[in-house]
């Protein structure tokens, strides 16, 4: 047996994990395991910004923010985690800063900020009287909060953590991929993962174990997410009886590449792009008159997809037009400074937004708008966790001994039924630093627990089991079945009948999968056999998701159910939590959603009451 053992394991190098691992190794003996090498890791994708309100360029604060989180998570946001990712952002950006990362610069010197859809100040100028479409009629207005470097934000940040991480003296095991956690009485001793180089099982024992996995968007035909976002870490933790939480909404980003899925940053719109559809209209400003192109995503989405059944797509095809060149956005006046632009400006600010569709697309975007349409590109469900970053199990907060997550694997939840755009990298380093100094806490309290006497025995059968079976269909076809109905049947528009076929197919594929060999009966690197596995994985969070999509009758963020168009406050202003309940099933339940409150006038009321969602 390969045996290794550290105070704290980190599954996953992404922003989250590695951000985990700097703080941890401060403290105890930290390794990180990750399926990749570190700096693949999909943070890596990551383009436009990172929000804080630093107020470098404009008057902000960190109260602004946290109501725009909670307005943009369509009031299912837990207020305490979004207060305190959003006073704690402004230190992470300076650690960050003070480690190295290149942020571009003000004239002045200062971190440049840019906008960003959903993120907003009040409008010191607001009269309710004045005309509809004046500026004075707009109670607020957007705001300069996303720091940038260049269209690369995400892929600085994970470069920037990596390099620390190695002059901390953090273990790296790259190319091992989890397989199970060693669970013993409800507690998380450990994981089993596989070398892919050699195909040998390793047991790490660990007093911490955290699972920074990322996000399981290849569930869906259409994503944004590269392809080794499976969601191992949550269906794993779904399989040995942990919830899963709020599945139902995920996010589909308004701007991917046309059939691709590549996104094409929401910078464009923050420095000033503008969407068309066929006939050459500016269709947001119907949906959301006062944020028009910078309205939340789950908005403009949804927006993109009535055009297109209307008949408004381009040449009458599913997509519509996303326009950067500078002579458009002078025309708007939607440039971020209100100034004229040029084509140098804008290829200086979004260069890898135009290479990508320079060479994805055959389209030059300083000289024509590119096609787009909303593709499949966050999950704002996952494991729960409490602030600290530990796993729950059940609805009253206990948590899990031993287990950790955060980022896109977890629900914290500061992103509510919609996740606003440059969210995602403060969640990884807020709430990836607090789990790190929670698990280190966690592990320098205690000894190490004696693990089974064969703790990779069960992983070694399945294996086994799989190996040995015939290859009766391919399993990409499996795959691709379940991509086209996740796409098809719960997507961006749900109802009762695509939900109950999506979750008879989903049960039928599950069936099928039990029967699945792999032609590849070889150890060294044998991806084939990893894929099966991801499958499976992908299988049970597709379960999930319908699951909870199917049970929560009511329209909300991300989850547009054209059966139930409105938002039901009554019923479902609550997190689901979802059970797996033995083969092709799941139960679904509920918490509630934390809310902050205040004295006002004698009385405690809400901080953040609750509103119609408008843009």
């Amino acid at each position: 047996m390969n045996y290794h053992r550290f105070d704290c394991i980190i599954v996953g190098a992404g922003g989250a994990g590695l951000m985990a691992a700097l703080e941890s190794s401060k403290r105890v003996g930290t390794a990180v395991v990750s399926k990749l090498y570190p700096t693949r890791s999909h943070t890596g994708a990551a383009q436009g910004g990172i929000a804080a309100a630093l107020a470098n360029l404009e008057h902000d604060s960190w109260e602004n923010h946290a109501y725009d989180t909670i307005k943009g998570g369509d009031f299912l946001v837990d207020q305490t985690a979004a207060e305190i990712l959003c006073r704690e952002a402004v230190e992470c950006i300076y650690d960050l800063e003070h480690m190295g990362l290149p942020f571009d610069r003000t004239a002045e010197g200062r971190i440049s900020q840019r906008r960003f859809g959903g993120h907003t100040k009040p409008n010191p100028n607001y009269d309710p009287t004045a005309a509809p479409g004046t500026e004075a009629a707009k109670p607020r207005l957007p705001v300069m909060r996303a720091c940038h470097a260049a269209d690369r934000t995400g892929h600085m940040i994970l470069q920037t953590l990596y390099q620390q991480c190695i002059k901390q003296g953090v273990t790296f095991f790259d190319e091992f991929h989890m397989l199970d956690l060693i669970m013993v009485d409800g507690e998380c001793r450990g994981i089993v993962a596989i070398e892919i180089a050699t195909g040998e099982l390793h047991v790490f024992h660990a007093k911490s174990v955290m699972l920074a996995t990322g996000g399981f968007g290849r569930m869906f035909k259409v994503s944004s997410n590269a392809y080794a976002l499976t969601g191992d870490g949550p269906a794993i933790a779904y399989r040995h009886g942990i919830p899963l939480q709020d599945m139902e909404f995920y996010q589909f980003h308004p701007t991917g590449i046309y059939r691709l899925g590549i996104l094409l940053s929401e910078a464009c719109r923050g420095d000033g792009g503008v969407m068309f559809n066929g006939k050459g209209e500016r269709f947001m400003e119907v949906y959301a008159p006062n944020l028009k192109d910078l309205a939340s995503r789950d908005v403009c989405s949804r927006s993109i997809y009535q055009e297109v059944r209307a008949g408004r797509g381009v040449d009458g095809k599913d997509y519509v037009y996303l326009d950067i060149r500078a002579e458009t956005i002078n025309k708007y006046k939607t440039s971020p400074t209100g100034g004229t632009v040029d084509s140098a400006w804008v290829e200086k600010r979004l260069p890898d937004i135009i290479d990508f569709a320079r060479t994805y697309l055959g389209v030059d975007p300083i000289k024509e708008p590119m096609p787009i349409q909303p593709t499949a590109h966050y999950a704002m469900g996952g494991l729960p966790t409490n602030l600290n970053g530990q796993v729950l199990r059940d609805s009253q907060g206990d948590p899990v001994p031993g287990l950790f997550s955060a980022g896109e694997s977890a629900c914290v939840s500061v992103h509510g039924a919609n996740r606003l755009g440059t969210n995602s990298l403060v969640d990884l380093v807020v709430y990836g630093r607090r789990t790190g100094r929670s698990m280190a806490a966690y592990a320098l309290d205690r000894e190490f627990k004696e693990l089974p006497s064969n703790p990779e025995g069960p992983t070694k059968s399945s294996i086994d089991s799989l190996l040995a079976r015939p290859r009766s269909e391919p399993w990409v076809k499996l795959r691709d079945e379940m991509q086209a109905t996740m796409m098809d049947d719960c997507g961006v528009y749900r109802t009762e009948e695509s939900l109950t076929r999506a979750r008879d197919k989903i049960a039928n594929l599950k069936e099928r999968y039990k029967s699945v060999g792999v032609s590849d009966k070889g150890s060294v690197f044998n991806t084939g056999l990893l894929e099966v596995l991801e499958l499976g994985c992908l299988l049970d969070l597709s379960e999930a998701t319908v699951a909870g999509a199917l049970a929560r009758q009511e329209s909300r963020g991300g989850h547009s159910r054209e059966d139930f168009p409105d938002r039901d406050d009554s019923r479902f202003f609550a997190h689901s939590l979802i059970w797996r309940a033995g083969d092709n099933q799941a139960n679904v339940t509920y918490k509630p959603v934390d809310i902050v409150m205040i004295e006002k006038d004698g009385e405690q009321v809400p901080k953040y009451p609750l509103e119609i969602r408008k843009y």
